[in-house]
């Protein structure tokens, strides 16, 4: 599909990044596009090797694949030059000229303003600096001297790749209910995060996309503070092999069973075209490593089936471990 646009169901950790890497990898994408900020890093694991990337899009596997950073972005400059070189993207990677830049001292009033304490912010001054944004005092991409060799004009180069029939996935960061909008308000982070600010981040059209595709787990996860339904103990989730820690904080995250009618909510609202289950074999840990649906056992075959009836969205993508490639392929 020329235009696919990736949304996290939840409060994110869902398991976009190995979503999208392996679209990347599968489906030759041409260009992949990176929206959000630094405060959520996508996961990806390649032949045994984990990357968690804060700034560099997770297309980055396809080693043909250009990358891209949209101007609703914010850039944390050292973050974004530090992953260029762990994934050695330098010739193929692009920063909008209108992205803001997230400053230290952005971070500081992150970890100190009053009125942020208990909402559990990542600390990394993403609100701050959206804030200064809003006022129109911000520093862009185009002001910062080590950001000169990257820059582009993502929103023509993307809007052309799709003209020219190219295959562009744009990611969108962390999860739906963490949104601006249409989250746990307050207990949010500082922007929408739904697939139509996603396009708006990257410049793209909503008539331009093609399929939004939402990413669940098999379980629910979130960091930090707020409401989870159905929130089970940081002991019962050891015991049901679903604790994990945050890969871009290290943070616990908290734990709690699918929710059916939520994932039918954040579809609808998302105007969701095809969806992806990750981590199906920590629910049914026979599932590893399967990549046919029909050798599924058959209570794993009715949780997907039960997905699908609640939401009205083919399941087209399941994980089934670790690797890009642990993925059962319904397409």
């Amino acid at each position: 599909m020329p235009c696919t646009v990736i949304v996290g169901a939840f409060w994110g950790d869902e398991g976009k990044g190995k979503i999208i890497s392996y679209l990347a990898l599968k489906d030759k994408v041409d260009c992949c596009v990176r929206t959000g900020s630094v405060n959520a890093a996508h996961t990806v694991w390649m032949k045994g090797k984990r990357y968690a990337l804060h700034m560099v899009p997770a297309g980055f596997l396809n080693q043909k694949c250009r990358l891209l950073i949209g101007a609703g972005a914010n850039v944390h400059v050292g973050k974004f030059l530090e992953e260029v070189e762990l994934t050695k993207v330098h010739n193929r990677i692009g920063v909008d000229y209108q992205a803001s830049i997230i400053e230290e001292k952005h971070a500081i009033q992150d970890k100190t303003s009053a009125h942020l304490k208990g909402i559990g912010t990542t600390g990394w001054g993403v609100g701050p600096a959206l804030e200064e944004r809003v006022r129109r005092t911000a520093k862009l991409a185009r002001d910062i001297p080590e950001l000169q060799p990257y820059l582009a004009d993502v929103s023509t180069e993307v809007n052309e790749g799709i003209d020219a029939g190219k295959n562009v996935l744009l990611e969108g960061t962390q999860g739906f209910m963490l949104s601006l909008f249409y989250g746990t308000y307050p207990y949010v982070t500082g922007r929408d995060t739904s697939a139509a600010a996603i396009c708006s981040e990257a410049g793209v059209g909503p008539t331009r996309v093609d399929d939004v595709l939402i990413v669940y787990k098999s379980f629910i996860t979130r960091v930090g503070a707020g409401p989870l339904p159905g929130e089970i103990s940081k002991e019962e989730a050891i015991k049901r092999g679903w604790f994990e820690t945050a890969a871009g904080t290290g943070r616990d995250r908290r734990s709690a069973p699918f929710d059916f009618e939520l994932a039918r909510k954040v579809a609808k609202i998302n105007g969701a075209t095809q969806a992806a289950v990750t981590k199906l074999d920590s629910l049914f840990p026979k599932c590893q490593g399967v990549r046919e649906f029909n050798a599924l056992p058959l209570e794993a075959k009715q949780f997907i089936k039960e997905i699908e009836k609640t939401t009205g969205v083919p399941v087209v993508l399941i994980g089934t471990g670790p690797d890009a490639l642990d993925i059962i392929d319904r397409r």
